[in-house]
């Protein structure tokens, strides 16, 4: 099952627990990528760049999904 399905799943039986741990520790093994710190002078324009890419890449799966 991908994490797409894993989540929708999830959310359709929100009582499902071993659905939910499943769903977390899939997220908890990916690796987590640091975008940036709280004292960085650039912390905006980071995040903000951060949030553009996942936009992008989100526009791009659900085009190539249809």
């Amino acid at each position: 099952m991908s994490d797409r399905e894993l989540r929708q799943h999830f959310l359709q039986h929100r009582d499902d627990k071993i659905a939910l741990r499943a769903y977390l520790d899939r997220l908890s093994d990916r690796p987590h990528k640091v975008i940036t710190t709280v004292d960085d002078p650039d912390f905006d324009a980071k995040i903000q760049a951060a949030v553009w890419r996942q936009m992008q890449a989100a526009d791009n799966n659900d085009e190539a999904e249809v």
